[in-house]
């Protein structure tokens, strides 16, 4: 095997390598409850690390075995991977750049507003036609039911560093000429601070002394089974978390994404030589 096809064997073995962290960075975002309830944000970068690692094996096999036809399907492929992968990170960028989410003295956690993301995420996410089954599934879910057992005084509960799908806010828009702007704590697991309640535990609120002060102060309700997930901050919150979890996760995507497109880079020209090597070979053999 030529010296060049060995480089080349080399370097699709580290590619291989890089699609592992996108594995598991996408196995990670899968485990999330948030993300568990929302199909579409699911498995796609599972997809894209997995058929990143079938099409690095390709190309070590091609390069092993000398294969020029099996090493120029590789190079092609990983070409349109690394673009999809490059656009996926873009796009994850632009829809999670806005945040939602501001400091409030005398919290340990942030709150959110719902018009504070952008308006991509709100329309495929928070959508009527999508939030009744992201609803439910967040209600069979444990991410209230935890809050519970982990604080049991209020003061304790109000400097805890609760996630933002627990703790939220809202900010919403009637899709008129003009917009009605509401700031008040809550979330899918607690009414908003403005209501007033009374706090009991994490997920017990009674006697709210300014009920009108917010829309969601009537969404809440004291079953475990609805709390505040009909309400807006509970959409607001799950915009946060979702966003929180893909800022991390596109840390891992960049350092794999630079990492295989200079693996490609070099393969690249790797697979030139060892064409300019055979086509020597067979020049001096036909001189021979």
């Amino acid at each position: 095997m030529a010296v060049s096809n060995n480089i080349t064997a080399v370097l699709n073995f580290i590619a291989l390598l890089c699609s592992i962290p996108i594995i598991g960075a996408g196995i990670w975002l899968a485990s999330k409850p948030d993300n568990e309830c929302i199909h579409l944000f699911r498995w796609p970068v599972v997809l894209l690390g997995i058929l990143i690692l079938l099409v690095s094996l390709a190309g070590f096999v091609g390069a092993y075995w000398n294969r020029e036809c099996l090493l120029a399907f590789h190079l092609f492929c990983m070409a349109v991977l690394i673009v999809i992968l490059i656009s996926l990170l873009i796009f994850s960028f632009v829809v999670t750049k806005p945040d939602g989410g501001y400091g409030v003295p005398g919290r340990g956690y942030k709150e959110y507003r719902l018009g504070g993301y952008s308006a991509w995420l709100r329309n495929h996410v928070t959508g009527s036609g999508n939030w009744g089954k992201i609803r439910t599934c967040l209600s069979e879910s444990d991410v209230c039911s935890k809050l519970s057992g982990d604080y049991i005084s209020a003061d304790q509960f109000f400097l805890a560093h609760i996630s933002p799908l627990q703790a939220s806010s809202i900010h919403f828009y009637i899709p008129l000429f003009f917009c009605l702007s509401v700031n008040s704590v809550s979330g899918c697991c607690k009414p908003p601070t403005v209501c007033g309640y009374g706090y009991v535990n994490p997920t017990l609120w009674i006697n709210p002394a300014n009920p009108a002060a917010d829309p969601d102060c009537y969404m809440w309700s004291n079953d475990q089974s609805q709390l505040c997930y009909g309400c807006n901050a509970c959409k607001a919150g799950l915009l946060g978390n979702l966003r929180k979890e893909w800022r991390k996760a596109n840390v891992i995507l960049i350092v794999a994404v630079v990492a295989l497109i200079w693996v490609y880079l070099i393969a690249c020209s790797a697979f030139k030589n060892a064409q300019t090597e055979d086509l020597f070979r067979r020049y001096k053999e036909g001189w021979a």
